[in-house]
Formats: structure tokens, sequence, C-alpha cells
């Protein structure tokens, strides 16, 4: 009897030890603005995916061998990035590891933003900001251009729960979540946090480049 339970109580420990594992394994990342994307990737494109397979990338500590996919892509347009196009991007083969699945038909079009990883190679993960251009709004894509990177020096504070507050005068609080209960409400959609004249950094809305004074949220 004795047995039995001792063998059970090591099976319990088991089991639990391996879930505790596969916890810590999942993916897990908090959401960003796009600004804060673009400004905190290495690579932004614009790009279809015309292919996909499963290639291998080392071994582990284990000795095990590393499985990554690679999309191949035709890149259509760089907004960040090396001095030469990007024909393959690399993720992990599943999303509890924060690997990204793709469309690779050739029809659709995506925004990357990524890592450039040592040897030159792309990654991209599930914490990257990776949308459909379709669904991209019209402010959206034009701050690729200049808009976010000019405001790269600002912080963006995602606010969580009321209330909530910044701390220095460059930050600018994003309250999508607490207002729209998504984080692709107006603010992501619409809005890029800018660098004023002063140093302080505001909410600017907008297509046309910012006046050199403007107000915080304006719209020209």
């Amino acid at each position: 009897m004795t047995w039995s339970i001792s063998s059970c109580f090591i099976t319990l420990v088991v089991l639990f030890l391996w879930r505790v594992e596969d916890i810590a394994e999942a993916c897990s990342c908090s959401p960003a603005h796009p600004q804060q994307a673009f400004c905190n990737a290495d690579v932004v494109i614009r790009a279809k995916v015309v292919g996909k397979k499963v290639v291998e990338a080392g071994n582990d500590v284990y000795g095990n061998t590393i499985k990554r996919i690679k999309y191949d892509i035709k890149q259509i347009k760089m907004f960040k990035g090396p001095d030469r196009d990007i024909d393959a991007i690399f993720t992990a083969p599943s999303s509890a590891v924060c690997g990204v699945t793709l469309e690779t038909n050739g029809n659709k079009e995506y925004l990357f933003t990524g890592k450039l990883e040592t040897d030159g190679t792309m990654h991209v993960t599930l914490c990257d900001f990776i949308e459909s251009w379709e669904a991209m709004s019209a402010t959206q894509k034009k701050s690729l251009t200049q808009r976010y990177e000019s405001g790269c020096k600002c912080k963006i504070i995602r606010c969580t729960s009321i209330p909530c507050t910044i701390s220095a005068p460059e930050e600018c609080l994003w309250t999508d979540w607490v207002m729209e209960k998504s984080h692709s409400g107006p603010q992501a959609q619409h809005f890029a946090c800018i660098n004023r004249s002063d140093g302080s950094c505001a909410w600017y809305r907008g297509i046309a480049p910012p006046k050199k004074e403007f107000l915080d949220i304006e719209d020209p």
C-alpha cells in the first residue's frame, strides 16, 4: 500500500513538473503600439508570402534538432532594415513557442516587423507586429515612412486599468485597452506619439506632417 501511494505521488509530481514546463514554454508577450513595434524592430517590410518549408536550425543543448519554419517572401517595400531585399523570414514551428502562421498563396500582403539575426536572416514571432496590409489604416501606412521613426525617442505607456498616468514629459499614455477593450483601437489605428519642440511628446493624428508646434491629439 505504501509503495502504491509513493508511486502515485511520484507520478503526480512528474505530471506537475511537465505541466509547469509546458506553461513556461508557452508564448507570452505584452501588446505593443504599432509605433513601438516599428521602433523596436530591426526590419520593417511589406511583402507577400509565396512559399513555406520546415528547415533545421542547429541543435539545442541536449543535441536535439531545432526546427524552424522558413517562409519565402516577395518583398514589395522596405521601411526599415538593411540595404538589401529580404527574400525569406523564419519563425518557430508552433504558436506555443511564438511561431507565426501565414497564408502562402501569394495573394495576401503583410506588414512584417522583426529581428535581424547575426547570420543576416529575418526572424518573426507572435510578439512582433504582423498585420494584413489591407487591414491597416491610412495613417498607419503613412506613418511607416517618417512619422513613427520621428517618435522613436518617445515612450508609449500602455494603460491596463484606471487610473493610469505618465511619469515623464516624453511619455504618451496608450488607453485603447481601457477605453475600447482592444489593442487595435483609435490610438493604434490613427495616432503617433511625436516629439514636440520643447522635448516633450504628445499624440498626433493626421496624414499631413505635424507642424513644428502642435497640441496634444491635434487633427490638422
